[in-house]
């Protein structure tokens, strides 16, 4: 993992339903790029100098994507909550396309109480199925935008 001095640094929480923690890579230790950095946290504006791990990963800004993709023409971001409880497990995916209106959906699995319990099961089911209940939502999305723009029914193939 690389960073450079503006980019984005996203840390997952260590713990479920934990916040996601976000911050501006303000100084580079080393000048390639290569960990650590030092992170000037959004929600506190703390520094602090951190090692990434695999539950982090950095969010390059607008200056090196466009030096290495071109400019990007849109960035959507999906978040996941998984929770637990008991032999139910369940999945909330909120889609953000960077506007105040943004799409959620749920997704559940539950565990037959005879299997064993190996709860990575439960929640790639539950994010499986938020994440495809997710996809319709958009596909409806487009389909009404079509027909208000277009004023016929629209169906859009997938």
């Amino acid at each position: 993992m690389k960073a450079f001095v503006g980019d984005r640094y996203v840390q997952a929480s260590g713990v479920v339903d934990g916040p996601v923690r976000d911050g501006t890579v303000v100084e580079l230790r080393h000048p390639d790029g290569t960990p650590p950095y030092v992170v000037e946290w959004s929600d506190t504006g703390e520094r602090t100098l951190v090692y990434p791990g695999t539950d982090a990963h950095v969010e390059h800004g607008e200056t090196q994507a466009t030096a290495a993709t071109g400019p990007p023409a849109v960035v959507w971001r999906v978040q996941l909550t998984v929770t637990r409880e008991g032999n139910e497990t369940t999945a909330h995916a909120v889609l953000a396309p960077g506007e105040p209106d943004h799409l959620a959906a749920l997704g559940r699995a539950r565990r037959n109480p005879e299997d064993g319990d190996v709860a990575v099961i439960g929640d790639e089911v539950a994010v499986a199925r938020a994440l495809h209940h997710l996809a319709d939502r958009l596909i409806d999305a487009a389909e009404e935008q079509i027909e208000d723009a277009t004023g016929r029914p629209a169906r859009v193939h997938g």
